[in-house]
């Protein structure tokens, strides 16, 4: 049969006459001769045994020419203090056993290097250690993914942007509803007024001037309710610490849920980006508990830990499961996992304490202090 034998200190294909077990043999080397998958053989000395046509074709030459070669030749070793790719697999504790997903760098017969990826696994031939690598050009993988990741890298900055104008059309409509249209009709209600003082006492007309007083009055609610979900004015004028005041309140008066917030305002000081970030998400977080929680309290917690501000808001709702969290429709949890990547983030949002959901943040603000 066919097989590997060492002689005169080199290995040598040998025959041997037993036919019994040359059929098996025979078709072992035809199945690793024809195998799709690059197969390499090499001795104690990294030294190439063995190397089957798809590995000659990956590589650009011939199986004749790789075979005495040393492996190096063909494979860079990994590790900048490994001269071998063998002892790479040696240190790495992978040799005894098939070892997967194995990186390194392939060099074609031109000098080009690409990527590869492979196993090893090792056999003892007559008192030697033959090492068996199967390789894989996973070059055009590489390619692709590093072209994924670009492109996810342009999605988060473009939804960012998209974020930061949506941002500064909210305070620019805002800032219209409140300064011009809130102040028209603070002065429809002075007209309204001086007008009930000029007609006396007569009942219709009181009448009626109280219903318009009254329906200018809604309006005007109304319009500091829509200006300050835009954009609340405490965020420009006090800071994040009183727009969360503002938030909780609203809060709690329009759902009827008590909030708690633990906050210093001396560590809320940040600039716009980093507050309107921050507002946004705790602001997302509150209308999700509103919608599906079921909660009757919610806790909202934010303190600094050297140039980090830990946030962590908790409810004492039904909980969340791990299939809502990656329910593609869930865009109020996209769209906060995004603002807290937008700043260097990490979230985690996990049901482990029953009952209830916790949402716990942390944010770097080193540069985004005031």
């Amino acid at each position: 049969m066919f097989a590997l034998g060492w002689f005169g200190g080199r290995w040598l294909a040998r025959v041997d006459a037993d036919s019994a077990v040359d059929a098996p043999a025979r078709h072992s080397r035809r199945v690793v001769h024809n195998a799709g998958e690059a197969i390499i053989a090499a001795d104690e000395t990294s030294r190439i045994v063995l190397a089957n046509p798809a590995a000659a074709a990956m590589f650009g030459v011939t199986t004749q020419q790789m075979q005495g070669s040393p492996l190096s030749r063909f494979i860079r070793a990994p590790a900048a203090d490994v001269e071998s790719p063998l002892e790479y697999f040696q240190a790495d504790g992978r040799a005894g056993r098939r070892g997967t997903d194995y990186a390194g760098i392939g060099l074609r017969a031109n000098g080009e290097p690409f990527a590869i990826e492979g196993s090893l696994a090792d056999t003892l031939q007559d008192g030697h250690t033959v090492y068996t690598i199967i390789l894989r050009d996973v070059s055009e993988r590489q390619r692709v993914q590093r072209k994924l990741a670009r492109s996810h890298d342009q999605l988060r900055q473009l939804s960012a942007a998209l974020q930061t104008i949506r941002e500064e059309e909210r305070t620019h409509i805002a800032r219209e509803l409140h300064d011009d249209l809130g102040q028209l009709l603070a002065s429809l209600r002075m007209d309204l007024t001086l007008l009930r003082t000029e007609c006396g006492a007569s009942p219709n007309l009181g009448r009626l001037i109280d219903g318009m007083d009254g329906n200018l009055l809604t309006a005007i609610t109304s319009l500091r309710r829509i200006a300050t979900n835009l954009r609340p004015r405490a965020l420009d004028e006090g800071g994040l610490y009183f727009a969360l005041q503002g938030l909780r309140e609203d809060f709690t008066l329009r759902h009827g849920i008590v909030c708690e917030l633990l906050a210093d305002e001396a560590e809320l000081r940040l600039d716009d980006q980093a507050s309107t970030a921050i507002f946004r998400i705790i602001q997302e977080a509150l209308t999700n508990i509103a919608r599906h929680a079921g909660a009757s309290l919610v806790t909202m917690n934010l303190y600094r830990i050297n140039s980090e501000l830990l946030v962590t808001i908790r409810d004492d709702g039904r909980g969340i499961s791990e299939e809502d969290m990656e329910k593609a429709e869930s865009l109020g949890l996209v769209g906060m996992r995004e603002r807290v990547w937008g700043l260097k983030g990490e979230i985690t949002i996990s049901a482990d304490e029953s009952p209830g959901t916790r949402i716990d943040i942390v944010l770097p603000v080193a540069d985004h202090t005031v």
